[in-house]
């Protein structure tokens, strides 16, 4: 794609700095959309728990309950409110436990919610993750249930296919802290954030890594060569390293 960019143009999105915060959080920001597609994904999971059967697979007919589409409702969140689908079931048996009944909060997430999309998180880390986010007492084989879908959803985001042609792109990263082998660990987020011809934000990738270096990077690249990436005109780096609680912010 052919960009029609000025170089007075691409010189302020460069003075402008990298990474902001509404890039990551505020109205159009990732953070809603990313919750908001785990959220369901994870209360489509506890459905079929509860059900005992996937969606379409024969094992439920004449089981006495099944599917019965979604209902609307809102969250308010750490940035603003958010509006998921609530699958339901025939019987109104089903309990959600990741956003119950009543519920109108789901706040304090966001450093979770970003490490789960990012590249490098091994399933485990991924399962103590959604351990601390239900929050309670749990089973085993839900979590196992729900780490599935997250997985299948984790997957779609981080493979989904990308413009050819970015004439920006920034390279920065976030802290935050990621539960390993019992232990609170901090490790860096690096976020890539592709500025299209049409100047809209486009975050093009998670990435998490203990340190960078030649070979983290080389990665990177290749990851977005892959999904389509052919180049840009200008890259910038950050010299500095944000944190979950600034990028959060305002």
């Amino acid at each position: 794609m052919a960009t029609n960019f000025s170089p007075e143009i691409l010189d302020q999105l460069l003075a402008g700095g990298s990474l902001k915060p509404e890039d990551l959080a505020g109205e159009d920001g990732l953070f809603r959309r990313l919750k908001k597609a785990l959220l369901e994904r994870a209360l489509g999971a506890e459905l079929t728990h509860h059900l005992g059967y996937e969606k379409g697979d024969p094992a439920g007919r004449g089981s006495g309950n099944s599917r019965n589409g979604t209902s609307s409702k809102a969250l308010l969140t750490d940035d603003g409110e958010i509006e998921i689908e609530v699958p339901r079931d025939r019987a109104g048996t089903f309990e959600p436990v990741i956003v119950a009944k009543g519920q109108t909060r789901f706040d304090g997430f966001d450093e979770k919610i970003i490490s789960l999309y990012g590249r490098g998180m091994t399933v485990r880390e991924i399962q103590g993750h959604l351990a601390e986010l239900y929050g309670t007492e749990v089973s085993p084989d839900l979590i196992s249930k729900v780490t599935d879908a997250i997985l299948d959803e984790v997957r779609e985001w981080q493979s989904r296919p990308l413009e050819a042609i970015y004439p920006v792109v920034f390279f920065d990263a976030l802290r935050v802290k990621i539960r390993d082998e019992g232990m609170v660990k901090n490790k860096a987020v690096y976020v890539v954030l592709g500025i299209t011809a049409s100047g809209e934000k486009d975050v093009l990738g998670l990435w998490i890594e203990q340190t960078e270096g030649a070979k983290f990077w080389l990665k990177v690249m290749n990851d977005l060569r892959n999904r389509g990436v052919a180049g840009s005109r200008k890259t910038r780096r950050a010299t500095r390293s944000g944190s979950m609680s600034s990028a959060s912010s305002g």
